[in-house]
């Protein structure tokens, strides 16, 4: 089963975010095999901060839900 892993940096409310040209998009880590790891990027069709946010949480909550969850929370 594939593995999510993030880490979570709680002073930073835009992590995981990232603006190109206006647009939010969302980046993060999936480990499909324990010796393998697969980059995550895709554009949340959003100009909106607010809204980006949302669906990002959205988004790891679900990917969460499918995927055995590790979490490492940064200390800033």
């Amino acid at each position: 089963m594939p593995q999510l892993s993030l880490r979570t940096n709680l002073e930073n409310p835009n992590h995981h975010l990232w603006n190109n040209n206006g647009t939010w998009f969302i980046h993060y880590v999936v480990h499909p095999t324990p010796i393998t790891k697969e980059r995550v990027r895709k554009s949340l069709g959003t100009k909106s901060l607010d809204e980006a946010r949302a669906r990002r949480d959205a988004i790891l909550t679900c990917q969460a839900g499918a995927a055995e969850f590790h979490t490492l929370q940064l200390a800033a």
